[in-house]
């Protein structure tokens, strides 16, 4: 492995720097970390400087012939996005791109440019240089265990594939929270937001996962392209739509389990009047013969109660109330919940008949959790997505025109707040948003689920 950058450091002081880190990343496999240190390698470099990527290619080329291997190569970009073109020029600049002695492989973070328009020119220079089975662009949501198992637990199971639709479900919901505020990254954020940060990205990568049809083939092209034909069906969200289907906040002073919290405005490095938002609620349509008048709700914010990611199948109520009135219970819904982070697990809610006289009905749960799988490591995002990408599988990276279909659907919602029309409500930290987004489900008659019945480590800990 060869660090590229510009901080002068060697060899040493980079592996130095490295092997403080590996206890607290790879403290479950000792002997490898302390194996692998010596494979960790530096140059010192000007990214901007096309003449030095000679020297990287020196570098690559010259330990590859020291280890005896093909000139496989991944560069990996943990840069600021508006140095990707420039670098990804400079490397192809130097047959840095061209895989005749061994493949080629360009891994891109997000975010994948600020609106469609920047998003298509970001491609179309990425795309100048490299083909675009050898750009991976990396969204580490798709590289959750759970987010995978979506499409396991579906495609496998024909018992719930077949509910999988709208004539059994009644609506879906997405939520992602954070506990957090924006910590160190006050100046990105403030310049995003939460639609652009987490929306557009993470979750509309979530809801693809949930509603794509079944593949041909469980293979990087179909799965792709199903994942395509989910965002090509988003429908638009036209400017009379806008107020009805989203909610936006920020969070306002509070006091959370005794201690203090300040309000967004009064974060270091935010300014005092700034619009940006910190929570997004939103109803969509997916207009898709499978989900036809399904609603799927998003919610998503900062500095809310907990930390928890989950997705939740509100399926339909029973069209006959067999037990009438006196079942109680039974007019609840039965609810799938995905818990994505953490506790990650699957929990099914159903009704049974609570014991003694009658026929009252009472809301029981099956559920299985990955922690009951003792001998089973649950493998962090980027172990799974960085292998796939060494292994070629790009079935978990997203393709250059989803991100476009996904940028076109989500640009109407960022162009209405940034115009000032949008309401921004405020929500005291350590809530659940602003009660406006209890207003936009409830106008349906659907309710937000709120999780964490149980938090356990001093409420950060959200059981499922």
């Amino acid at each position: 492995m060869l660090g590229v950058g510009r901080t002068p450091l060697d060899d040493a002081s980079f592996r130095q720097e490295m092997a403080s880190a590996l206890p607290r990343f790879a403290a479950h496999l000792p002997a490898e970390a302390a194996a692998f240190v010596p494979l960790l390698h530096y140059q010192s470099i000007d990214t901007g400087d096309p003449a030095a990527y000679e020297q990287v290619k020196q570098r690559v080329y010259g330990l590859c012939a020291e280890l005896g291997i093909p000139h496989n190569c991944l560069f990996y970009l943990s840069t600021p996005p508006d140095l990707y073109p420039k670098i990804s020029a400079c490397l192809a600049a130097s047959d840095l791109n061209t895989s005749g002695d061994g493949w080629k492989r360009l891994v891109v973070e997000k975010p994948f440019g600020r609106d469609l328009a920047s998003a298509r020119e970001l491609n179309r220079q990425l795309l100048a240089e490299w083909r675009e089975d050898q750009l991976y662009r990396i969204d580490h949501y798709l590289g959750k265990e759970t987010v995978q198992n979506l499409l396991v637990f579906r495609f496998a199971n024909e018992i719930f594939d077949s509910l999988w639709n709208h004539r059994y479900v009644d609506y879906v919901e997405i939520t992602s929270a954070e506990s957090l505020g924006v910590e160190r990254r006050a100046g990105y954020f403030d310049g995003s937001g939460i639609v652009r940060d987490m929306v557009q990205n993470h979750l509309l990568q979530v809801l693809a996962m949930v509603a794509i049809d079944p593949p041909g083939n469980f293979d990087a092209t179909s799965v792709r392209y199903e994942t395509l034909k989910v965002f090509q069906s988003l429908r638009t969200l036209q400017d009379a739509d806008l107020a009805r289907s989203v909610v936006l906040g920020q969070y306002a002073a509070s006091s959370v389990r005794g201690q203090e919290m300040a309000a967004y405005r009064a974060e270091p490095g935010i300014p005092a009047g700034s619009r940006a938002d910190t929570f997004a609620a939103m109803r969509l349509f997916l207009d898709h013969h499978r989900w036809f008048d399904v609603p799927f709700y998003l919610r998503v914010g900062k500095r809310l109660p907990t930390r928890v990611t989950e997705v939740v199948v509100h399926f339909r109520k029973t069209p006959h109330p067999a037990f009438g009135v006196r079942g109680g219970a039974e007019a609840q819904q039965n609810h799938l919940i995905i818990r994505i982070q953490p506790d990650e697990g699957i929990l099914l809610q159903f009704g049974l008949k609570e014991p003694g006289a009658g026929f009252h009905v009472k809301p029981v749960s099956m559920d299985f959790h990955y922690s009951d799988l003792a001998d089973t490591r649950v493998p962090e995002s980027y172990e799974r997505l960085l292998l796939d990408c060494m292994s070629g599988d790009a079935t978990l990276y997203a393709m250059g025109e989803a991100v476009e279909k996904c940028w076109s659907f989500i640009d109407p919602v960022i162009a209405w707040r940034e115009s000032g029309e949008a309401p921004l409500f405020g929500y005291p930290a350590g809530s659940w948003g602003p009660r406006e987004a209890d207003a936009l489900i409830e106008a349906d008659g659907h309710f937000w689920r709120y999780p964490c019945q149980n938090l356990a480590s001093g409420g950060e800990y959200c059981e499922l």
